[in-house]
């Protein structure tokens, strides 16, 4: 499937430049060979990195099913935990974007990598509220710079109106880690349960958290800092890509004049609300399922895998229509909206496992969908050194939501006895999230010349 969906982002692209290469003079099969070695190169390596990041940040979720006995742990104690995380990576996060631009992407990602799956393998000695609170809080020190330094890294490769569609591949990691992850989680956690004296979800941790070291070690030879200093392309193709991406206008070039914009503040406040909705599936779906009478592991896994195929179908369609429409306010507040009204529905029929998870299912696709779309919208006006720390700073505030989300449900739940009030939480949430991003009007119309020119091609 990774090789079906770079061959066909690689095709896109090729049909999109056919109108700019009319207007330059430049053959389309130069711009053909060029995204093709970008496409090979670069995609499927970074959705492997984002996949294994995304496996390590939410199997948290499905620890929970015994860890939380073990250690005694309350469902508020776990939310806590769960959502402290995105504390350690707030607060790092920007930091460490804005110092990708000074040593590059390679040393940055493959620090961020080896650092991050090292801490998430330790996850295997936590035996106490404290340890748990500790070793989630430094894996989101160290994971910090990871998710907005590769948005910014893509940027730096593929023109803004063809970024959707990158991110759609890119971010695939998050339905593919829940869909691989659900089932493999599950299976370590019932095949390894007392092996070496360690516990199933101790073994999860250690096996889940390697990979990551692995390919932090393999990033410091795949890939290259800039598209400039890749040897893999040459001196006519790096001259041409140069034309197609890096003369692309920007509103802003300096952080600290994006920093004063209200619409980046705008931007993140919705992203907030939509992370919100995201991560409480991530980190609740496992215990829903459950609580619904589902007790056997593995059919947990499974059926916590399902919301998930959908939402790789949906991203796919959207980001593409966005793309071909250079639209992007509606292709992420109508689906926010949408998600909202499933995520209620799933409250509706919380006694019907089928009907609830197919609400909860629709709900997730669909805001997947809107969270792919929604980081085409930043590169449309920041680029440079405004462009790495404004989207590091749109993504610290949003991802503030993995704290809130996990937290609101978790103390919701130990005041309730039910997850349903934590749902309604959500469910406010999205909804607001929807009108926020539908309030935030891009700061130009206007396309790059060679995007009038592929548009009138499609």
């Amino acid at each position: 499937m990774l090789l079906w969906l770079v061959a066909s982002e690689s095709k896109k692209t090729t049909d999109r430049g056919v109108g700019a290469m009319k207007k330059t003079n430049v053959r389309t099969h130069d711009v053909s060979a060029i995204y093709k070695k970008i496409d090979l190169r670069v995609l499927p390596f970074l959705l492997l990195c984002y996949l294994v990041a995304y496996l390590d940040r939410v199997n948290v979720g499905f620890a929970k099913l015994h860890m939380q006995s073990d250690l005694g742990l309350s469902d508020a104690a776990y939310g806590l935990g769960a959502g402290i995380f995105f504390i350690g990576y707030a607060i790092f996060e920007t930091p460490s974007n804005l110092l990708l631009t000074k040593i590059g992407a390679r040393k940055t990602l493959s620090r961020v990598m080896v650092l991050w799956g090292g801490t998430s393998s330790c996850m295997l000695f936590v035996n106490s509220e404290t340890s748990f609170y500790v070793l989630r809080f430094l894996l989101g020190v160290f994971e910090a710079g990871f998710a907005p330094g590769m948005i910014y890294y893509l940027t730096l490769w593929y023109g803004r109106e063809r970024l959707a569609r990158v991110m759609a591949v890119v971010m695939l990691a998050g339905p593919i880690g829940s869909i691989i992850g659900s089932p493999l989680s599950t299976w370590i956690m019932a095949e390894f349960e007392s092996v070496g004296g360690l516990r199933g979800w101790q073994w999860m941790f250690l096996l889940e958290g390697l990979p990551a070291v692995v390919l932090g070690v393999v990033a410091l030879k795949v890939l290259s800092d800039t598209p400039a200093a890749a040897p893999w392309l040459t001196d006519a193709e790096k001259t041409l890509h140069s034309t197609l991406v890096q003369t692309e206008a920007s509103d802003h070039s300096s952080l600290r004049t994006a920093l004063k914009d209200p619409r980046i503040y705008l931007m993140a406040a919705g992203y907030f609300c939509l992370i919100s909705g995201i991560y409480a599936m991530s980190f609740w779906l496992p215990s829903i399922i459950r609580d619904s009478g589902v007790d056997d592991l593995m059919t947990i896994g499974f059926l916590a895998a399902i919301p998930y195929v959908g939402a790789i179908i949906l991203m796919q369609i959207l980001s593409r229509s966005s793309d071909r429409r250079n639209e992007r306010r509606w292709h992420t507040a109508i689906p926010a909206i949408l998600a909202a009204a499933c995520l209620a529905g799933s409250t509706v029929f919380k006694d019907n496992l089928a009907a609830a998870l197919t609400c909860l299912s629709f709900g997730t696709a669909l805001m997947w969908a809107a969270y792919t779309v929604f980081w085409a919208i930043p590169p449309q006006y920041l680029k440079g050194t405004a462009a790495a720390g404004g989207i590091a700073v749109i993504n610290t505030i949003g991802l503030m939501g993995g704290f809130v989300s996990p937290t609101l449900i978790g103390y919701l739940k130990s005041l309730t006895g039910t997850t349903e009030a934590g749902i309604f939480a959500m469910v406010l949430l999205v909804a607001v999230g929807a009108l926020l991003l539908a309030a935030n009007r891009p700061p130009s119309t206007t396309r790059p010349a060679n995007s009038n020119a592929a548009a009138a091609q499609e």
